[in-house]
């Protein structure tokens, strides 16, 4: 009996309570889950990047013109045209965003029809950031949590970009794609081409050591993205005696390990917590560490509740640092089109029974397993905030939308 008399201590303390903290709760109540981003008018956008707070999601979209165009999208505003560097009818792409969401890096066509990488803020607007001596073009790929350090490559040559410094190659090779930075821009991981077709990834800090990934017997191999820390690295490998299948696999300094897929796969990010997405078999996917291995995880299928009829998620480019966000492409059912999405694992407003209304169920739950712990591996739903901890937080949440949906 729900709603009865037996619960009426729980209203009261409910009111109480409420009245006491409601000036205390700052935090977003995770009531969506997943978001089509749109486009700017035109067929298909992607996501490539989103915010630690999953505020700000950057990416290219076409618009009415069916021109490629950079954006970055919040909440609030939806999404905004970043514009491009010269000429009106060039294009544009946004590849990388910094912690807070203030700075977007990413390419434009410059004057003369040129590529250029770029970084933008508000304030500035997108800065041309040149090229290397001697090459024609540059494109930027990623950038540090503070925004202060950008990636990418430039004439065929990785760089690394700062205020100070300005572009400067990555040392080492005459060859090389730089794809992603750790968040205090000291590590950066790409590609180097070698002998016979073949390449190799890397992992480059900035003391000037490079690192050879060993990534068990694979010819073509490329590292697609770092921890927060620097200290893994992720990407895709093949070789010949596999049919040059794609595989994705993460390196964690003594060598490289093959995740788990059912087909061709790629691993493109990875958060702190080790947690890795990415695409397997036109799939949105993501491997969790548990009890000791890797674990696949099609996204389509854990988030099914979340997805609107005919709807896919395709793949998933970025996660945020704590492993909360992701963002990628997808299909949207609804409007018949490929677009990116923002997907919040969490997304909770304390419908923890799942039926749709935010009750003395919920709140009991939460009661009950108060003090417990949650983990990505064994994941519980009285975790309303997914902090690893079943606490005051979780049962303020409860409390602050109870009634919700009844």
């Amino acid at each position: 009996m729900r709603n009865g008399t037996h619960f009426g201590y729980l209203r009261t303390a409910r009111l109480a309570l409420i009245a006491a903290t409601l000036g205390v709760i700052t935090s977003p109540l995770f009531a969506q889950r997943l978001i089509w981003l749109g486009t700017l008018g035109g067929s298909s956008s992607v996501a490539k990047d989103v915010s630690a707070d999953g505020t700000v999601v950057v990416g290219t979209s076409r618009d009415v013109n069916d021109r490629s165009r950079a954006f970055r999208w919040t909440a609030l505003d939806g999404m905004q045209n970043l514009g491009t560097l010269s000429n009106y009818n060039y294009s544009s792409d946004a590849s990388g965003v910094s912690a807070d969401g203030s700075v977007v890096v990413g390419s434009s066509m410059g004057f003369g029809g040129q590529l250029r990488a770029f970084r933008w803020t508000e304030l500035g607007g997108m800065q041309d950031l040149g090229t290397l001596q001697g090459a024609s073009w540059s494109s930027a790929n990623d950038v540090s949590a503070d925004g202060s350090v950008v990636v990418g490559n430039s004439g065929g040559r990785g760089f690394r970009w700062t205020e100070a410094g300005g572009m400067q190659p990555i040392d080492g090779h005459l060859e090389s794609s730089v794809y992603a930075v750790s968040a205090d821009g000291s590590v950066a991981v790409g590609s180097v081409p070698g002998y016979n077709y073949r390449l190799f990834a890397y992992r480059w800090s900035a003391d000037g050591t490079w690192q050879n990934l060993t990534i068990w017997s694979i010819e073509r191999a490329t590292a697609f993205g770092v921890s927060p820390n620097g200290a893994l690295v992720v990407g895709w490998g093949a070789q010949a005696n596999d049919g040059w299948r794609r595989r994705a696999w993460v390196w964690g300094g003594v060598g490289g390990v093959q995740l788990p897929s059912q087909s061709q796969a790629v691993a493109y990010a990875i958060s702190r917590n080790d947690v890795v997405v990415g695409e397997s078999a036109n799939r949105a996917t993501r491997w969790v560490y548990c009890n000791g291995r890797y674990v696949e995880q099609d996204l389509n299928s854990v988030y099914f509740n979340v997805l609107n009829p005919g709807s896919s998620l395709n793949a998933a480019y970025a996660i945020s640092p704590d492993g909360r966000y992701i963002v990628g492409s997808g299909y949207n059912g609804a409007t018949r089109r490929t677009e990116g999405y923002l997907l919040d694992t969490c997304g909770n407003n304390g419908d923890v029974e799942e039926d749709g209304c935010v009750d003395d169920a919920d709140l009991l739950s939460v009661l009950f397993a108060f003090g417990g712990n949650s983990t990505i591996c064994e994941p519980k739903r009285e975790d309303v905030n997914c902090d690893g901890i079943i606490d005051d937080a979780d049962l303020l949440i409860v409390l602050f939308n109870f009634g919700s949906g009844c």
